[in-house]
């Protein structure tokens, strides 16, 4: 295993905790399964919350950092092995 591999497992290990993170930071949109089977109006919430916004926009960030940095190390790996 050469240090561009370990290095970048390290990375990617911090980058899905801190995608986990965020995904679970943010609030739910819908009611979820049991609204979907009982037929429940889904009544969109308009409250105008300016921290979901900010935490979809990093998660969102987050995921590209995390396929790029996967892609990275796929690559590192084959053709500095």
């Amino acid at each position: 295993m050469g240090i561009f591999e370990i290095i970048g497992g390290v990375l990617l290990i911090l980058c899905c905790i801190g995608l986990i993170f965020l995904v679970l930071s943010q609030e739910s949109k819908g009611r979820g399964l049991s609204g979907v089977i009982g037929g429940g109006e889904m009544v969109e919430d308009n409250r105008g919350r300016m921290g979901s916004s900010v935490l979809a926009k990093y998660t969102k960030y987050a995921g590209i950092a995390f396929f790029v940095l996967a892609v990275l190390v796929s690559v590192f790996s084959i053709y500095l092995a």
